[in-house]
């Protein structure tokens, strides 16, 4: 008897591949805890497309798996579509999880389309957005939509014309925290519109602090745009040296003549980034005297995850993606005939670079040891998670123990 299916003469499929060549099910079991994970992900991030997951699976983690397939799982996870959801929960359930986050928008900024993807993101459940979410906050805050009408002169922007990912990013401050001692600094990829980082630093005017960030977010990724651009500001003439040192080392075929490594703009021309803050400053507002950094950069995360993650309204006028989010854009790229643009460049001699300006030091806002002390008195306290409506709560608690 053979030892092996392999072994037998008369099996004509030794190696147990079927029709189905797309299917990893013998990688994949039905129980396989990470495929699991990224499908609830998906779903909390709005994805219901078994179309769409299927080429997200494949481009974001290398995993082949049929849209039947993605379908299969899905159903087994219980994880539904808005239509389904909204018509089988309970009138109190789904009204209480919209007014729960009209109750987190005291500015009454988000919209509909906002807080569907508010609650789809924290508990994994899909309203309506038409035919629900839109009545009941009509129902109960009808002034909201009058509010939210677009006021401001449109100005006139020219179409961005960039080849891909990383072909350029967007730098800019933000100063509106700035008065209570937590000014905001980011990047921005041009291309998917996709916030590459945000970040809360002791001062977003200092020019190796910026440098810091930009160098941090090259050796992340391993690679540099072509092209990074920022305001006329001083602050990014350290950026705009470490721009073109890195391509100069590591790119030597892109000629800066030619093709700058970095562009000054002003700030009404970086349209990427400061169109940015204006939804920042929409859904956060002004008055924000009783944040830490800790607490403000846990936001600033939680924000950048919403912000790529938020599906655009679809604009033929525009020449770059439009009609998905920038996460979505970002992964499938090649669908939008775009290049993955990122230069490689050698992450030690980046870590070298942001070393010798000055390292973590240039971005914090306490020294080490009081740091570490602050972060044994916060473990001590058994908090699950620093939000907006418990921070004070917090520090008296930790004053006493400092």
């Amino acid at each position: 008897m053979p030892d092996s299916p392999a072994d037998n003469p008369y099996n004509r499929n030794p190696e147990g591949r079927n029709q189905h060549k797309d299917c990893h099910c013998g990688l994949a079991a039905p129980d396989d805890e990470r495929i699991n994970a990224l499908l609830v992900e998906y779903h909390r991030r709005g994805h219901v497309s078994g179309k769409q997951i299927s080429k997200l699976l494949w481009a974001e983690h290398s995993i082949k798996m049929s849209r039947a397939t993605v379908d299969r799982r899905r159903s087994a996870l219980e994880l539904k579509s808005s239509g389904i959801t909204t018509s089988s929960l309970p009138v109190t359930v789904k009204r209480q999880l919209v007014l729960d986050q009209m109750a987190q928008d005291p500015t009454r900024r988000r919209g509909p389309k906002l807080l569907v993807e508010a609650i789809a993101r924290e508990h994994g459940i899909h309203l309506t957005r038409c035919d629900y979410v839109t009545s009941e906050m009509r129902l109960h805050d009808p002034v909201g939509f009058e509010l939210r009408e677009p006021t401001a002169k449109k100005i006139f922007r020219q179409a961005l014309v960039v080849l891909g990912p990383h072909h350029e990013w967007s730098g800019d401050g933000h100063d509106k925290l700035t008065k209570i001692g937590f000014p905001v600094w980011a990047l921005r990829d041009v291309w998917s519109g996709k916030w590459l980082g945000i970040w809360v630093v002791p001062n977003n005017r200092l020019k190796l602090a910026i440098a810091y960030l930009y160098l941090s977010l090259v050796e992340t990724l391993g690679g540099m745009p072509i092209q990074t651009t920022t305001d006329c500001g001083t602050e990014t003439i350290t950026v705009f040296g470490m721009a073109n040192a890195l391509r100069e080392y590591f790119s030597p075929e892109l000629s800066t003549n030619e093709v700058p490594a970095h562009k000054f703009l002003k700030s009404v021309h970086n349209t990427t980034i400061e169109r940015g803050w204006l939804q920042l400053r929409l859904q956060w507002g002004d008055d924000l005297q009783w944040l830490w950094p800790k607490l403000i950069q846990q936001e600033l995360d939680e924000l950048r995850d919403r912000f790529n993650n938020h599906r655009v309204r679809k604009d033929r006028n525009k020449v770059l993606p439009s009609g998905v989010s920038p996460n979505e854009a970002f992964a499938l790229h090649e669908e939008y005939s775009a290049e993955n643009l990122l230069q490689p460049v050698n992450k030690g001699v980046v870590r070298e670079l942001m070393v010798s300006i000055g390292g973590d030091d240039l971005i914090r806002f306490v020294s080490v040891e009081y740091a570490v002390h602050a972060q044994e008195v916060y473990d001590s306290l058994g908090i699950q998670k620093l939000t907006m409506f418990n921070v004070w709560t917090v520090f008296q608690a930790m004053l006493p123990l400092m």
